[in-house]
């Protein structure tokens, strides 16, 4: 995938939801992966022409965890000219060590957002960038299904009353394989996932089963995320 198609989909997303106004400055969540990568490309490079003005910021919440280095990270943000901070938690020692968590990922996932957003309102920033692509809307909506027993997924723009903080998805409408595309294409380092408990998540076990239930039924995660465009769940009607 080229830039200028990048683009084109987040430009489409940040339109159809309003997810960007005049003198916002906006957090971006990096994890290092290839999905918070084209996030910061694409907001650094949308910033040079979009209409309404607006600052970013750049933020990686370290886990604690052994291997992980960010120094590519911090090279990509000066290349850019994107002020980069890298907040150093315990998040990982606590899950592991401490709590030794079956299932970590909802609670390091809370964890993680906490301290993104408190670095995000320390900067000064009225919204979070987070980096769901569009695999990530669907499968989510059928953890949900699967696990809660309920019909619910992230909005593409939701409102942190506590933190008075609005977290928005510019990637919502990017394919994952998209996303691996871009970044294998531009040659861009990304940050292998230092969790010991990647690759073995219900997540993960849905991503299978999706792309097994895709070996049979045609288009299935657009017929899945068109459902949910036009469904009744919160935050998902453009005209909120």
């Amino acid at each position: 995938m080229k830039l200028q198609k990048l683009l084109s989909y987040v430009r489409r997303a940040v339109d159809d939801y309003h997810m960007i106004e005049e003198g916002d400055k906006i957090a971006i969540g990096i994890s290092g992966g290839k999905d918070s990568i084209c996030l910061l490309v694409a907001l650094k490079h949308l910033q040079r022409f979009y209409p309404k003005q607006f600052e970013i910021e750049a933020i990686t919440v370290s886990l604690g965890l052994p291997g992980a280095k960010y120094d590519d990270i911090q090279a990509l943000c000066d290349e850019l000219g994107v002020h980069y901070t890298v907040v150093n938690t315990d998040i990982g020692q606590i899950i592991f060590e401490e709590r030794k968590e079956k299932n970590p990922c909802s609670l390091c996932a809370k964890m993680r957002k906490g301290a993104l957003n408190d670095m995000a309102e320390k900067l000064g920033c009225n919204k979070v960038a987070l980096g769901h692509n569009k695999d990530d809307v669907v499968e989510t909506f059928f953890m949900s299904l699967f696990y809660e027993g309920r019909m619910n997924c992230f909005a593409p723009v939701s409102y942190l009353d506590r933190k008075k903080l609005w977290s928005i998805r510019p990637l919502m409408y990017v394919p994952e394989w998209e996303c691996r595309s871009f970044v294998n294409k531009s040659g861009i380092s990304i940050v292998k996932n230092p969790c010991l408990a990647d690759g073995n998540t219900k997540r993960q076990e849905t991503k299978e089963l999706l792309a097994e239930l895709s070996q049979r039924y045609d288009n299935l995660q657009e017929k899945v995320f068109g459902a949910i465009k036009r469904s009744s769940l919160k935050g998902w009607s453009k005209e909120e």
